[in-house]
C-alpha cells in the first residue's frame, strides 16, 4: 500500500508538471513536416515547393515504354504491357491501354493542384526576395499551362480547375470546351513569359523562351485539322456523330486567324534567339550532318565534344537533384540505353524502329527511298539522310565495344541482326537477333535498334553498368522552326517556309527542298517526322493532321537480312559484315508477333477511365467510347 501511495503521488506530481507546461508542449512545431504558412514565409521553402511541381515531368520520354510504339516509329518488343490495347483499337474506359504518367489524368491533376497552390499563395507570401517570388510564380504558371496542354493533347477539352480546392467541396466539374482550354493555357503561358522576362535561365527550369515556345505549339495544334470541327467532322464519321464536338474542336471562328496566331507565336521565338547551326548557306558534309544530329540528341555532348548545341534545348528534363525522379541506378541517370539497345550488349530492345520509319529517310540527293529501285533494294543502308545513321542501328552498322563476355563472337563491334551463311549449308544467327546466344528473349523483332538518345561514348560499353546522363527535349528550337514552317504553308507563304525548312536540312547535310504545293506539304511532314523522331511528336502530329490510318493503320514491317557466301569465299570466324565475302539480301516482312495494328477513329482521343467517369458524374466521354 505504501508503494502504491508513492506511485500515485508521483503520477499526481507528473500531472501537475504536465499541466503547467501543456500549452507550450502542444504548440511545438512537428519536426517531420513543414507548416503551410512557414512554406510561404520562406523563399527557400517556397522554391522547394515549386521544385516539387516539376516532378510530374517524370523522365519525359525516357521510359521503358515509349509513345513512339503507338505510331509508325517503333514496335514495343515485350508483350503484356497493354500496348496492343491501343494499337489494335480494343481500348475501352474499363480496359485502358498504357499511358505514361506525363499524360496521365490523375498525375497531371495532382501537379495542377500543386501549381494552383503556388499561384494562389505566392502573391501573398511574406518572404522579401521579390525577384525570386516573381520567378517562382512565373514557373508555376508555366507548369500549369504545360500540364494542361499534356491533358488536352491526349483527351481534348478537360475540366479547368484554376484554384486549389478545399476539403468537403463539390469536386464535380464538367469538361471545358477545347477553345476554353486553349485560351486558358495561352493565358498561363503569357503570364509566365511576363513574370520570367529578364530572369536568369537555368537548365531544366521554365524560362520566358520556354513559355513562348510552348505557346507556339499550343496554337499550332489549335489551328490543325483535328481541332477544326467542320474539317474533323468531314473526315471522320465518329467525330461527325459526336454530340459534344466543341469539347474537342473549335465550332466557330476563323481558322486562318488561328494559323496567323500560330505563325506569329513561333516567329517571336525565332527572332528571340538562334538555333544550333541553322545559319549554314549550304548543306553540311554527311559526317558533319550526322554529328550535328548526335550533338543535339546528347544535349550538346556529341562524340566530338561539341557543347555549343545548348541553345537548341529550350525546355529540357535535365540531370539534377532538384526535381527529378531518380532511382537506384548507377550515377542516378537515365537507363534509356539498356531499355532500347541491342540484346548483344545485354540491353532490352524495348522500342525498336520499324521498317516504315527506316523507309522514310530520304536518299542523300533528296529523292525518296524505293524498294522497287534495284540499287536501293540491293544496298538499302547506303547513301541515306545522315540523320538515319544517328537514329537507327541496322545490320552491319558500327557501334560500341561489346561487353567482355560477347567480344569472342563480335570483334568488329558491328550490329548483327541478320543470318549469315556458315559454309556448311546453314546460317549463323546474328548476335543481336532473337535467336542470339546472348539474351535471345530481348532481341529485336524488327531487326533494328534505336541509336538516338543512346550515348555513343565507348567508355559506356553496355549501358547497364553505367546509366546515361542526357537531357530529354520537352521543347527545342527546331520544333518551333517546324511550327513556323507549317503555319507558313497553311497561309500559302511557301518561300518563307522553304527558307526555314532548308536551314534544318542544311544542318543535317541534306539538299534544299524545291517542291511546291501538296508535294511541299508532304515533304515538310516527312521532314518533321525525321527531325523529331522518337521525341513524342509523331503520335500527336498524325492525329492532328488526321492521317493515322496511314501511320498506325499500315501495321508493322520488319526486315529480314540474309548473307550468303560469294563464290570461292569462306565464312569469317568470328563473323563480321563484309560485302567482299558475303552477298546480302534484304526482304521487308510483315510482323504481327505482338500486335496486329489497325486504326479506329475513336483512337483520335484516349478514353477517360471508367473510375474517373463514375467519380465525376459531370464528365462526358470522348467520341467512340460512349
Amino acid at each position: 500500500m505504501k508503494n502504491m501511495k508513492i506511485i500515485l503521488g508521483c503520477v499526481a506530481a507528473t500531472m501537475v508538471l504536465f499541466s503547467a507546461c501543456s500549452k507550450k508542449f502542444l504548440n511545438t512545431v512537428p519536426q517531420d513536416r513543414i507548416d503551410s504558412e512557414a512554406t510561404w514565409a520562406d523563399g527557400a521553402l517556397s522554391q522547394a515547393f515549386v521544385y516539387g511541381v516539376y516532378s510530374a515531368l517524370g523522365y519525359g520520354g525516357f521510359e521503358e515504354q515509349a509513345l513512339a510504339a503507338y505510331t509508325d516509329e517503333a514496335m514495343f518488343t515485350h508483350s503484356g504491357r497493354n500496348i496492343n490495347n491501343f494499337t489494335e483499337g480494343t481500348e475501352t474506359p474499363g480496359s485502358m491501354a498504357w499511358v505514361s504518367d506525363t499524360y496521365g489524368w490523375n498525375r497531371m491533376y495532382e501537379a495542377i493542384r500543386d501549381a494552383n497552390t503556388a499561384i494562389s499563395r505566392l502573391p501573398t507570401s511574406t518572404f522579401t526576395d521579390e525577384v525570386l517570388k516573381e520567378r517562382l510564380l512565373g514557373e508555376a504558371y508555366f507548369l500549369r499551362g504545360y500540364y494542361y496542354q499534356q491533358l488536352v493533347r491526349f483527351y481534348g477539352g478537360v475540366p479547368l480547375v484554376k484554384r486549389p480546392y478545399e476539403l468537403n467541396e463539390d469536386y464535380t466539374i464538367a469538361r471545358s470546351t477545347y477553345e476554353e482550354c486553349v485560351n486558358s493555357i495561352i493565358s498561363d503561358l503569357d503570364s509566365a513569359a511576363l513574370l520570367l522576362d529578364g530572369k536568369s535561365v537555368t537548365d531544366g527550369r521554365a524560362s520566358k523562351l520556354a513559355a513562348l515556345g510552348l505557346k507556339s505549339r499550343v496554337l499550332l495544334y489549335a489551328a490543325s485539322d483535328l481541332h477544326d470541327a467542320a474539317t474533323a467532322k468531314s473526315k471522320s464519321a465518329t467525330l461527325s456523330a459526336y454530340p459534344n464536338i466543341g469539347i474537342v474542336a473549335y465550332e466557330s471562328g476563323d481558322r486562318a486567324t488561328r494559323w496567323q496566331a500560330a505563325k506569329a507565336a513561333a516567329k517571336v521565338v525565332l527572332d528571340a534567339t538562334s538555333g544550333y547551326k541553322l545559319d549554314l548557306g549550304a548543306p553540311a558534309t554527311p559526317e558533319e550532318g550526322k554529328n550535328n544530329y548526335i550533338s543535339i540528341a546528347m544535349g550538346g555532348q556529341s562524340a566530338i565534344g561539341d557543347k555549343s548545341a545548348a541553345i537548341e534545348l529550350i525546355f529540357q528534363r535535365t540531370h539534377t537533384a532538384l526535381y527529378t525522379q531518380e532511382d537506384n541506378w548507377p550515377l542516378g541517370g537515365i537507363h534509356y540505353g539498356i531499355n532500347n539497345g541491342p540484346n548483344g550488349y545485354h540491353n532490352w530492345a524495348g522500342n525498336t524502329p520499324i521498317q516504315q520509319l527506316v523507309d522514310d529517310y530520304e536518299m542523300m540527293d533528296g529523292s525518296k527511298f524505293d524498294w522497287d529501285n534495284p540499287e536501293h533494294k540491293a544496298d538499302p543502308y547506303t547513301g541515306r539522310d545522315p540523320r538515319f545513321y544517328a537514329t537507327i542501328l541496322y545490320d552491319g552498322s558500327d557501334w560500341k565495344p561489346r561487353p567482355a563476355d560477347v567480344v569472342g563472337v563480335d570483334k568488329a563491334n558491328q550490329i548483327q541482326t541478320g543470318y549469315y551463311a556458315d559454309g556448311a549449308g546453314g546460317f549463323i544467327n546474328g548476335v543481336d537477333t532473337r535467336e542470339s546466344p546472348i539474351e535471345n528473349w530481348n532481341g529485336s523483332r524488327t531487326h533494328y535498334y534505336t541509336r538516338k538518345f543512346i550515348d555513343p561514348n565507348p567508355a559506356l560499353p553496355d549501358n547497364q553498368s553505367n546509366a546515361q546522363v542526357i537531357p530529354w527535349p520537352f521543347l527545342r528550337y527546331t520544333e518551333v522552326v517546324l511550327n513556323y514552317v507549317e503555319a507558313c504553308l497553311a497561309l500559302n507563304d511557301e518561300a518563307e517556309a522553304k527558307t526555314w525548312l532548308n536551314k534544318i536540312r542544311f544542318r543535317a547535310g541534306m539538299p534544299a527542298i524545291t517542291a511546291t504545293g501538296q508535294a511541299l506539304i508532304d515533304q515538310y511532314r516527312n521532314e518533321r517526322r525525321i527531325e523529331l523522331a522518337y521525341e513524342e511528336h509523331r503520335y500527336h502530329d498524325a492525329r492532328r493532321w488526321m492521317i493515322p490510318a496511314e501511320t498506325v493503320g499500315r501495321g508493322i514491317k520488319a526486315i529480314k537480312v540474309e548473307a550468303t557466301l560469294k563464290p570461292g569465299k569462306t565464312p569469317l570466324v568470328p563473323y563480321r559484315h563484309d560485302k567482299t565475302v558475303y552477298n546480302y539480301t534484304y526482304t521487308p516482312v510483315n510482323n504481327t508477333e505482338n500486335e496486329t495494328r489497325t486504326w479506329k477513329d475513336k483512337m483520335y482521343y484516349r478514353p477517360i477511365a471508367r473510375d474517373e467517369m463514375n467519380t465525376n458524374t459531370a464528365l462526358v466521354q470522348n467520341p467512340g467510347y460512349e
